[in-house]
């Protein structure tokens, strides 16, 4: 099995979008479709793959606003844990919030749950809680991978001073979910530069590994 990745940003608000496939199926996943359809695309041409689902971290404007234009393009489903339905089904005031014009989203019509496994990539969904209640990070063990979305950050994690957020739930996230993985883990977070799990364990000040 052959998988490929490109991580970018995209977007007003420059989330991290990551495509990620397998070369010699030709099926592939888009993360977080923040933004820039038309760029998410030229990865996905370049890798010559058939997107069957745009996988979302959770609901925040910035990780969604590109979900109906790769939707149409591809006719991937859109998949979503059902904690953040409420804040998909609020894209219009999220919008109005930023200032950022509104473009309807498709109903997200897969519903991701802990645990549930991604067939590209041999990928896993691990529901992290607290940057908003269905945040969700996806992790490949066999690549050594986490897409963390807004729930782990190089030397910050995600805030939660945003409707829904819990600080208790994030740091029980981070150290019972995300820091119990191979301390040499990628994590793609949701905006900024990559970092591992064992640097943050070792050296992130808000939330560190658990004794």
């Amino acid at each position: 099995m052959t998988i490929v990745r490109e991580s970018f940003p995209v977007g007003p608000l420059q989330c991290n979008c990551t495509v990620l496939g397998n070369t010699e199926t030709g099926s592939g996943y888009v993360f977080d479709p923040g933004g820039h359809p038309e760029r998410i695309m030229e990865v996905v041409a370049s890798f010559g793959l058939k997107i069957e689902a745009l996988v979302h971290t959770h609901a925040h404007l910035d990780h969604i606003l590109a979900a109906a234009e790769i939707q149409n393009l591809t006719g991937a489903s859109v998949c979503l844990h059902p904690d953040d339905r409420w804040l998909w089904d609020a894209l219009e005031s999220q919008c109005k919030m930023f200032g950022i014009p509104y473009h309807p989203a498709p109903a997200p019509d897969h519903w991701l749950d802990d645990e549930e496994p991604l067939r590209c990539g041999n990928g896993v969904c691990i529901h992290t809680p607290g940057h908003t209640p269905g945040s969700m990070s996806f992790y490949f063990a066999d690549e050594g991978l986490l897409l963390a979305g807004d729930t782990l950050f190089l030397g910050s994690v995600g805030r939660t001073d945003l409707p829904g957020g819990d600080t208790g739930q994030l740091k029980e996230s981070i150290q019972r979910r995300l820091y119990t993985l191979d301390e040499n883990t990628l994590v793609i977070p949701g905006h900024g530069p990559g970092t591992t799990i064992g640097d943050e364990m070792r050296q992130n000040s808000f939330v560190r590994a658990t004794p």
